[in-house]
């Protein structure tokens, strides 16, 4: 396919679990719009990385390891925002997050790109995530009772980089070189320096992808089954920093 044509730069964290984040990958590979599909593995097993390798060429994602460029052990989501908004930029094309346990669907991208067209000042485009059985689940519980009836909401609340939109306009506006080094995760700080310099968040609710929460990172899982585990964890190995 002629890069030319790509619609979006859509970038995909990996860490392992390789089983989802290949159902996420062929996802996107299905999509209808054209786009160019970045994989940045973020010091996965051996194992992991040589299935990326095979896989690459099938579903046409450009694969770049993080530990190519850094010591810094995972998660780098830092680095990975700021290496894609360079990419994005230099081919002047907003920026598609979908992470590693998400579903997109083949239009899910379409969808998300005619919204953009259609409305200006534009920050940040979330599509609601649901689970197998279509209803809203984790991280937009709390926006649930906001659906009824609505296709869309703006909202000064934070969205998550589930499968999110980033702006052109924003991108240029603001550079994430300026993102916090002490921090793990970016969709709360992001989604409020967007609407800080006054552009306008979205939340989509006629554009669900597939969430299988916490896929590509199982250990969170314990946040529900063992509270007290999870919180001691995130506490002694200073994970989790939003």
């Amino acid at each position: 396919m002629d890069s030319r044509n790509n619609k979006a730069i859509v970038v995909t964290p990996v860490k392992d679990a390789i089983e989802s984040t290949l159902e996420t990958i062929q996802a996107v590979h299905g999509s209808q719009t054209a786009v160019q599909h970045i994989v940045y593995n973020d010091f996965s097993s051996t194992a992991s990385k040589e299935i990326l390798e095979r896989q690459k060429l099938s579903f046409g994602y450009e694969l770049i390891h993080l530990e190519d460029l850094t010591n810094h052990p995972s998660p780098n989501y830092r680095l990975v925002l700021q290496d894609a908004q360079k990419q994005a930029l230099q081919r002047n094309l907003p920026l598609i997050l979908v992470e590693s346990d998400v579903i997109v669907k083949t239009d899910t991208f379409e969808r998300l790109l005619e919204f953009y067209g259609r409305h200006t000042n534009v920050g940040l485009i979330g599509a609601v995530t649901v689970d197998e059985q279509d209803n809203i689940n984790f991280p937009y519980l709390r926006f649930k009772d906001q659906s009824l009836g609505a296709k869309s909401i703006e909202t000064k609340k934070s969205l998550s980089f589930c499968c999110t939109l980033i702006s052109v306009e924003f991108l240029r506006r603001y550079d994430f070189i300026h993102l916090n080094e002490s921090k793990d995760w970016f969709d709360t700080f992001i989604s409020y320096q967007a609407t800080d310099m006054g552009f306008k968040n979205y939340l989509l609710y006629d554009v669900p992808v597939w969430h299988k929460p916490h896929g590509s990172r199982p250990w969170k899982q314990l946040k529900y089954t063992n509270p007290i585990k999870y919180y001691l964890l995130k506490f002694l190995k200073r994970r989790d920093k939003i």
